[in-house]
């Protein structure tokens, strides 16, 4: 198969080519590396069968290509990062999306849209089924993202429901395991703890860390984009992929900091503008089509991460 990874050289897209070029697929990773970064697929490079385009999603020139599979995943994911360059945030989300839902209709190939809890915003329902609409505020800090996302899904919907095309989304809740971007505005919580922790500096909790997220690791959700990839019962459905687990973040905070035997200081800053109260995903849907589930522990996950971060990520 060919097949094409927008945001290949970010977190999941990199996991995601190299069990595609595992599998005898020929990769195409497009990336403008503005959150991806080359480490994450340098290992790739000497493979026939993987090439890396920089190029943003929004202008590149694939008019020529003809793909079996797309994986968009290309999109800024750290709420520092898409609040600092919302622009950039809404026209991948848009601009972007259109430009491979075309690609996709011209050679009939199927796509899978990587979408986001984001799009369910403060949830009044958690755990939160697919059928949910969601509470955002779309003109908000958080809106190039959360909106940019929610009309993604609804272009794909479109070209499924206009030109029949084969469409699938997953929406992904927080997903964490080596890769992630430890520095500055590209890390998310668990990278920014973690890096925080084993820099025996302070551990910084914004609000009183009684929010809660649901932290899936990242081989459990990239076997569940394989399943939504290769199920036929997955044409035009969408899908949560997560932890069904909730865990503050102060919980967070205190396990990261006992498993690094560091003993860093918590300290609460100010909470964020519009962060939602709860995150966590109903999974009956995929548990039933799918026969898919978390089965890596959050103890279990983050001592595999804390691992890479000391053996990897700033060396």
């Amino acid at each position: 198969m060919r097949i094409l990874i927008t945001g290949g050289a970010g977190f999941l897209g990199s996991w995601l080519a190299d069990v595609m070029i595992r599998s005898d697929a020929a990769v195409t990773c497009l990336d403008n590396l503005s959150t991806g970064i080359l480490s994450n697929v340098n290992h790739l490079s000497d493979s026939s069968k993987f090439r890396l385009i920089q190029s943003d999603v929004e202008s590149c020139d694939l008019d020529d290509e003809k793909y079996d599979l797309i994986l968009h995943l290309a999109s800024r994911p750290s709420p520092e990062d898409y609040q600092a360059h919302p622009v950039e945030t809404l026209t991948a989300n848009s601009i972007g999306t259109l430009n491979m839902l075309e690609l996709s209709r011209r050679h009939d190939s199927p796509l899978l849209y990587a979408s986001t809890s984001e799009v369910y915003g403060d949830a009044e329902i958690v755990p939160t089924p697919e059928t949910y609409w969601g509470m955002v505020n779309p003109v908000g800090p958080r809106s190039p993202y959360d909106e940019s996302k929610r009309f993604s899904e609804a272009l794909c919907k479109a070209y499924e429901t206009q030109y029949g095309l084969d469409v699938r989304i997953a929406r992904i809740f927080n997903t964490y395991g080596p890769r992630l971007r430890v520095e500055g505005q590209y890390g998310r919580v668990v990278s920014r703890f973690i890096f925080q922790a084993l820099k025996s500096e302070i551990i910084s909790v914004h609000g009183d860390g009684s929010q809660t997220r649901s932290f899936g690791y990242v081989t459990d959700i990239v076997r569940g984009l394989l399943l939504i990839i290769s199920s036929k019962r997955m044409k035009g459905e969408i899908m949560n992929l997560g932890s069904q687990h909730e865990t503050t973040i102060l919980e967070l905070a205190d396990r990261i900091r006992v498993m690094v035997h560091g003993n860093p200081r918590i300290t609460f800053h100010p909470i964020r503008l519009d962060d939602p109260k709860r995150r966590c995903p109903d999974i009956s849907k995929a548990r039933e089509v799918l026969g898919w589930e978390p089965e890596v522990s959050l103890d279990d996950g983050l001592r595999r991460t804390i691992r890479w971060f000391t053996d990897y990520a700033w060396h």
